[in-house]
């Protein structure tokens, strides 16, 4: 089965009205884009040059409609379950709605608005209650539980067991197991959860874009020209021509903090950027954070689960809460202990200059700047010269091709419809065959309505079910536009971003597998690739071919580079602690019984246990801790990135240390073959092994931060 979303309460109409009396456009196929076939290039795109908010809600529901017709077609089907009339069934179904719910996630991400807003928060709550009635369904899962405990299960090919074990924990533990009273509850629960996540999102959305700090040309000492021509095009597109905008993203936040010599603003764009979401105003989410733990907590009790978070990690890596609490600590440690040397260096600076002030946390990143010139000789924004996002993107194109055999042609514009002009596409092929593979698109700056961030998306995943399907898929990034004709300068910390988010896009294009559902993730894996792709960025080949300054075109010099890799574990106490504080507190707040909890008393109270220096904040203060409050996403699945970090850090030794280092030809294929092809037809644990020949050693993460081995 392709997706569970949303069950429809007005009646689905084929006229210019709905049934519930609302203005709607046609929900009929060949009339309504957002439910049409795909047509066009590449076995079909979407139709993004013809989307019309219109259509959504209508689309929505008779999408749903068909695909509750679909389910109940398998459900009634009077022949006796088997592995093809039930399992390979499901995977048939949700077509339609999977297209749907593709234009969906482009306005939810990509496009939003305030009317985009009031649909989804209508549609939420129907979309859960259309999963939990698939869910419900006794007669289908009673059709999957035979097909799992049967004898032609023991006669399935590896991922097609695979596949049936997915399907069947889908269903037995999200409630198909419950009846009565429990099972009604369990669907009421579903809902309001939709309802929160919806609602918590978009406040902190709104604060992002109805908080912009302006400045004067008296107020930009020590910015970066190029930031400044960057804040002043985005305060003219605000209407504000002349001033100079520092928007609440972290963007746009992260080097002003960095750069700036206005002591008295920097904390004003500090506290702005994490107070989002804790403002007390309509926008504030402090109240829906207790609602959101403590409906999780009651549904997986229903399950007979301890707490939410046993629930969520019994099939991920960690297996339980105990396990990822113990890698988290494990580094703790020694992160808050580099806090301090860290400070310390900063707070004689401070000192020496005669600041006369002790170091806040809006003066972090200002100081650590000081630090890394004193220090390494190193100057961010020397370093920046050299990292024009042209030519990072052609450097991910390149590592592709070197290690992944993808060959990246740009689509002539027109040929296939974006949602924005600042959208490009690629086709990929295969360097040797030349067959084609997929289709990527890149959606790289930052404008109103998109949400913060950079994130993957896979509009289509690869399949062979009924014939070849190939993917396509994006990345999304919020770089500052630059002024017409300029080159966009990024940090290395958004370069290695860029190349991060890349990674997954490289996952879902290298899949190989079968059914739909096998592209499905694991949380505390999935991490992995993407993390890995980010240490081609520091290669010789890279560095030497797309690395040059944007004024003379000359390759960045090697003592420049030497500087930047001697500085390869600086900061890591800033950039660890805060990370590990908001994945700690995941784990915490998906652990403990939520009843009566009060959100700011008890960040507060947990980070004073833990030892959290005054300095830092954590990455995501819960008011704004999207990740785990706007969906279930990454909920008690935060610390997935240090789980897979170690994986990564393992993995990077073992290209460091093969004879063609990282573009070593043998171990590149499998890496593709063990770790990205498969995607989740193989347990990840045996993937793994089947890559190195034994599990990841946490000393290699330790290594690679520059942290005492333990």
């Amino acid at each position: 089965m392709r997706t569970f979303v949303g069950t429809t309460v007005c009646a689905v109409a084929l006229t210019l009205v709905t049934a519930c009396g609302e203005q709607a456009a046609t929900t009929d196929h060949e009339m309504n884009v957002l439910l049409a076939e795909w047509t066009g290039p590449y076995g079909g795109v979407p139709a993004f040059d013809r989307m019309d908010l219109a259509y959504l809600k209508p689309a929505l529901e008779a999408a749903m409609a068909e695909n509750l017709e679909e389910i109940e077609a398998i459900a009634a089907n009077p022949e006796p379950p088997t592995f093809e009339n039930t399992i390979v069934a499901l995977e048939r179904t949700g077509q339609t709605l999977d297209r749907v719910l593709t234009y969906r996630g482009i306005w939810s991400s990509n496009m939003s608005s305030p009317e985009f807003r009031e649909i989804q928060m209508e549609m939420a709550p129907k979309l859960s209650a259309h999963n939990s009635k698939i869910i419900q369904n006794q007669a289908l899962f009673d059709r999957i539980r035979t097909v799992y405990e049967s004898d032609e299960a023991r006669t399935l090919r590896p991922d097609q067991r695979r596949l049936l074990q997915l399907v069947y924990d889908r269903f037995a533990r999200n409630g198909a197991t419950l009846a009565g009273e429990a099972k009604e509850r369990y669907a009421e629960i579903n809902q309001r959860l939709a309802e929160l996540h919806t609602q918590y999102g978009n406040n902190i959305l709104a604060d992002e874009e109805g908080y912009v700090t302006y400045l004067s040309e008296d107020q930009l000492g020590g910015l970066p020209e190029s930031f400044v021509r960057a804040a002043a095009a985005a305060a003219a597109e605000r209407g504000r021509e002349g001033e100079y905008a520092v928007t609440n993203t972290r963007s746009s936040m992260d080097p002003f903090l960095t750069f700036s010599d206005e002591r008295d603003l920097r904390e004003q764009v500090w506290r702005t950027y994490y107070n989002r979401g804790d403002n007390d105003d309509e926008n504030d989410n402090n109240a829906l954070i207790p609602e959101i733990l403590q409906l999780r907590h009651e549904r997986v009790q229903l399950l007979g689960y301890e707490n939410y978070a046993a629930w969520r990690l019994e099939n991920r890596m960690a297996k339980t809460p105990e396990r990822a609490f113990a890698l988290l600590e494990a580094v703790w440690l020694a992160a808050i202990a580099r806090v301090d040397e860290e400070v310390a260096d900063m707070q004689a600076i401070a000192d020496a200059e005669g600041a006369g002030i002790t170091i806040a946390p809006w003066d972090y990143r200002y100081y650590a700047e000081k630090v890394r010139k004193a220090k390494y000789d190193l100057d961010s924004d020397e370093v920046k010269q050299y990292l024009q996002l042209d030519n990072l993107i052609d450097a991910m194109l390149y590592v592709a091709g070197e290690v992944f055999n993808f060959e990246f042609t740009p689509v002539p514009e027109g040929s296939v419809p974006v949602f924005h002009p600042d959208v490009k596409v690629w086709e990929i092929t295969d360097k040797e065959s030349g067959e084609h593979v997929g289709v990527w698109y890149l959606d790289p700056f930052a404008r109103t309505g998109k949400r913060s961030g950079a994130w993957a998306s896979a509009y289509r995943s690869h399949e062979t079910l009924d014939g070849l399907k190939t993917p396509l898929g994006s990345n999304n990034s919020n770089f500052i536009k630059g002024a017409p004709g300029e080159p966009v300068l990024v940090s290395w910390s958004d370069a290695e971003t860029l190349f991060h988010e890349f990674g997954h896009a490289l996952h879902y294009l290298s899949s190989n597998v079968a059914y739909p559902t096998l592209n499905s993730g694991v949380r505390d894996y999935t991490e992995f690739q993407s993390q890995l792709l980010e240490r081609w960025l520091l290669t010789d080949r890279v560095i030497d071919n797309y690395l040059v300054h944007v004024e003379t075109g000359e390759p960045i010099p090697d003592e420049l580079v030497a500087k930047i890799r001697n500085a390869a574990t600086f900061n890591q106490g800033f950039e660890t602690t805060e990370y590990l504080a908001s994945a700690l507190m995941d784990m915490m707040y998906h652990t403990m019984d939520p009843t009566g909890l009060d959100p700011d008393a008890f960040e507060r109270e947990a980070l004073e246990r833990l030892g959290m220096p005054e300095q830092i904040p954590m990455r995501h203060r819960s008011p704004h801790f999207a990740h785990i409050f706007s969906s279930e996403g990454y909920a008690a699945g935060y610390y997935s990135y240090i789980w897979a970090d170690v994986l990564t850090a393992d993995a990077a030794e073992a290209f460091a240390e093969a004879p063609g280092g990282f573009y070593d030809r043998e171990l590149a294929k499998k890496l593709v073959d063990n770790l990205f092809a498969p995607r989740n037809a193989v347990d990840p644990a045996n993937a793994y092994r089947a890559f190195r020949g034994r599990d990841a050693e946490i000393d290699a993460l330790m290594r690679d931060r520059g942290f005492p081995v333990p």
